[in-house]
């Protein structure tokens, strides 16, 4: 049983409600209420009936007995379906009307012996005689067996909806996983192999500097679950953190420019999801150019959306047609844009937006409009 939850009405404190655990989160004990509930009903219905028909006392005691033995029977029966359920559609239908003839034919001798023992103790019933009940018992004993596959099959398509669920939920995380971690070998070849150039040079203080502002943004990357979501305002702290990385090798000529609207900077995105925007951006508009380039990020609210912006004022070349900004005859990774757009795709399925544009006034720009989703417990009031 889940724990209580509290509630208070306008008065102040109410009565504690209990969360109800599902009805057949248990199915043994369901099957015990629903078994007992229903030959209940069945001594109670029988009773009032033979009493309305003035058949007196000993009527009761004949319903008592044929509510038991339905009772057993029907549990020898449940004994037999719960193994049959699993086997091969033609073997439980074919056993199953196999047991609930031999059921009935149980049932009908027993209600006949009954009804001459206590109801009319004077009839003396022999042979066929005592299957005159059978077609009553038979259509009760196969009632009760299709409620009681109805209700099972039910139960088994509900554990197998529930199963694919689960796998379907694996399978997207993997894949968000799998795309998360091509983003790390990319971007550590870069930079080790800066640091590298750094210690060749001699130049040990900014090699360590690097090394330590690298620490510091894997350490977030790691803390952070792969299929994780950030806010926007964490994920702008991390590129931060990367720019400072990238300003070791570039210097002056990376000049990074950020725009956060106010209501964007809680709104919830996957993690690193804007990080491959800006290397990409320093690749193809920074490393080319003598003079560097500038990158903006912006972030703003649109309604029930939150548009992204990086620009840079780079080349301007176009996007390959693989969705990979190109300059000066570069050839594409297939890592950066793509990436981008299949988690993109795996987060939001069709409500999302992805586009990149070449710049009138020169630079490259790519947009993302997501879903506007905070946590429960920053929801405006």
């Amino acid at each position: 049983m889940a724990a209580p939850a509290k509630s208070r009405d306008a008065k102040g404190a109410g009565p504690l409600k209990l969360q109800q655990q599902p009805f057949f989160d248990d199915k043994n004990r369901a099957f015990w209420y629903l078994q007992s509930a229903g030959w209940a009903g069945y001594f109670v219905l029988r009773t009032l009936s033979g009493l309305a028909n003035a058949f007196g006392f000993s009527f009761v005691i004949h319903t008592l007995l044929l509510t038991a033995a339905g009772y057993s029977l029907t549990l020898l029966m449940a004994a037999a379906y719960r193994r049959l359920i699993r086997l091969k559609p033609i073997i439980t239908w074919v056993t199953s009307i196999i047991i609930v003839l031999i059921a009935s034919a149980s049932f009908s001798a027993i209600e006949t012996w009954s009804h001459a023992t206590f109801v009319n103790p004077g009839l003396r019933p022999e042979g066929f005689a005592f299957l005159g009940a059978i077609l009553l018992d038979f259509s009760l004993l196969a009632a009760w067996s299709a409620l009681y596959y109805g209700i099972n099959y039910y139960l088994l398509l509900e554990e197998q909806t529930d199963r694919l669920l689960r796998l379907e939920h694996q399978a997207s995380a993997a894949q968000l996983a799998m795309l998360r971690y091509q983003l790390n070998p990319h971007f550590l070849f870069n930079t080790l192999n800066s640091i590298s150039t750094l210690v060749l040079l001699k130049q040990t203080e900014r090699a360590n500097a690097m090394l330590s502002r690298l620490s510091s943004f894997l350490r977030y990357t790691l803390v952070n679950e792969p299929m994780g979501q950030v806010t926007v305002e964490q994920e702008v702290e991390t590129l931060k953190l990367y720019l400072e990385i990238e300003k070791m090798r570039f210097e002056d000529r990376l000049r990074p420019h950020f725009a956060i609207d106010p209501q964007a900077a809680n709104a919830r995105l996957p993690s690193l999801l804007l990080q491959p925007l800006v290397e990409n951006a320093i690749k193809y508009a920074v490393t080319p150019q003598e003079g560097g380039a500038d990158i903006a990020v912006e972030a703003r609210r649109l309604g029930d959306k939150i548009q992204l912006t990086v620009t840079d004022t780079g080349s301007g070349a176009g996007a390959s047609p693989e969705g990979q900004a190109l300059s000066l005859g570069q050839t594409s990774t297939g890592v950066g844009l793509p990436n981008i757009r299949d988690r993109l795709a795996q987060a939001y399925g069709a409500e999302h937006r992805f586009e990149t544009q070449t710049n009138i006034n020169g630079g490259f720009s790519v947009i993302i409009e997501i879903p506007y989703q905070v946590e429960p417990a920053e929801e405006p009031k």
